[in-house]
């Protein structure tokens, strides 16, 4: 591939210290040279990437330049991020990164090399001069990997060694996201490195009025709002994973409602499983939107309860006035009313690692409580069903 164009940065050289351009130098910042300097990234990785606008050779290395404006890939890469397994791979090289013409004095901002997170905060440091560390958490989102260790004190200490930061800056400070807090123990990093870490606002849009206010955060910056939007953007993947097993449960109640001494009989299998086969749609889509996105309206405090909730108002009054479970058996009834409910506590409870609401302890002991009772109801509505189809066909 081509190499990385440099970017004429076109600085006060006092600024610029010691930053070299390609046929330049600061006064007694580096030798002067028209060679340009080793690339701290691996330009493969780098291929293709149209949020990449040049690079400026440092004392450290050929470091990119990107841009603050998202283009339509950018966007395609969101959604897909969001609704597919695409998510994981979404994934940028770690290393050092440059926004507009950074030099001495300019803050560096640490992020997460999932793209997304990356995204998020190039977008927000638009017209600032400014560098990223972007750490390598292994595709994983700074909030999830704080929690797995990924995002943490020695991928901080060791990338800004790699990077060769102390040549960089004058100062001796970096900015890292809160949500990344639990995972960086600021002390630690101090003594390795002789940075300082600062914990910015919760979200990537407040770094301008944070900067602005002297690096001071006000209470709104520090608080975590999980809104109806972002928990509705993270409904597609809780649907996602469903999908595949309500395609085997459909078929395997098609097989089960259309079997006959003379073969499988469509019209019977189609009329037999209809039922419950708009009960499983109703039960993912209570577990999996209904739930996160009226997540603090629907009582209890348990997301298995709150699960179990919505499926019961979903699934109760389709049972009751849907006219499709008329004259049903009660072994039919039975198991419908413990099944479906059950299904969508279940990816109710999938939401916990999603949600701002949660904690690693309190959904341990969510999930110690609600498998017993998922499993002892599968196993009860598998009898109703087997039951209900014993019934049907007179054989008792």
């Amino acid at each position: 591939m081509k190499p990385l164009k440099i970017v004429n940065t076109n600085m006060d050289p006092a600024a610029l210290s010691p930053l070299r351009q390609q046929s330049s130098c600061a006064p007694k910042a580096c030798s002067c040279t028209t060679e340009a300097a080793p690339a701290l990234h691996d330009e493969k990785a780098l291929r293709g990437a149209r949020w990449i606008e040049g690079a400026i050779d440092t004392p450290a290395g050929r470091v990119p330049v990107v841009s603050t404006a998202w283009k339509a890939a950018d966007r395609l890469g969101q959604v897909r991020a969001r609704v597919s397994s695409f998510r994981m791979k979404y994934a940028i090289d770690p290393g050092l990164y440059a926004v507009g013409r950074p030099g001495m004095d300019s803050d560096v901002y640490v992020s997460a090399n999932y793209k997304l997170s990356f995204d998020v905060l190039r977008r927000a440091l638009a017209g600032k001069d400014a560098w990223i560390l972007v750490l390598d958490t292994g595709g994983i989102n700074v909030w999830c990997a704080a929690g797995k260790g990924t995002f943490g004190t020695t991928e901080l200490v060791n990338r800004i060694k790699v990077s060769r930061l102390a040549e960089m800056v004058r100062h001796r400070r970096v900015i890292a996201p809160q949500l990344g807090a639990v995972g960086v123990d600021a002390d630690a990093v101090k003594r390795e490195t002789g940075f300082a870490v600062r914990f910015g606002p919760v979200r990537a849009a407040d770094i301008p009025a944070y900067v602005s206010a002297g690096y001071k955060k006000t209470d709104a910056m520090r608080r975590v709002r999980f809104t109806v939007l972002d928990r509705l953007a993270l409904t597609p993947m809780e649907l996602r994973p469903a999908v595949k097993p309500y395609l085997v449960f459909a078929l395997a109640m098609l097989a089960v409602s259309g079997l006959a001494p003379e073969g499988i009989l469509f019209r019977q299998a189609f009329s037999g499983a209809l039922p419950l086969l708009v009960l499983g749609l109703a039960a993912l889509f209570a577990g999996a939107v209904v739930t996160p996105v009226l997540l603090p309206v629907i009582p209890f405090r348990s997301f298995a309860v709150k699960g179990l909730v919505a499926g019961a108002a979903l699934v109760v009054p389709i049972v009751l006035y849907s006219g499709m479970f008329e004259g049903a058996d009660a072994a039919l009834l039975a198991a419908s009313y413990v099944f479906f409910p059950l299904v969508s506590s279940y990816l109710a409870l999938q939401f916990t690692g999603a949600s701002t609401y949660t904690g690693m302890t309190g959904v341990k002991k969510e999930l110690r409580y609600a498998l017993p009772v998922y499993i002892g109801g599968s196993i009860v509505s598998a009898i109703g069903l087997i039951a209900h189809n014993l019934l049907v066909r007179g054989i008792i």
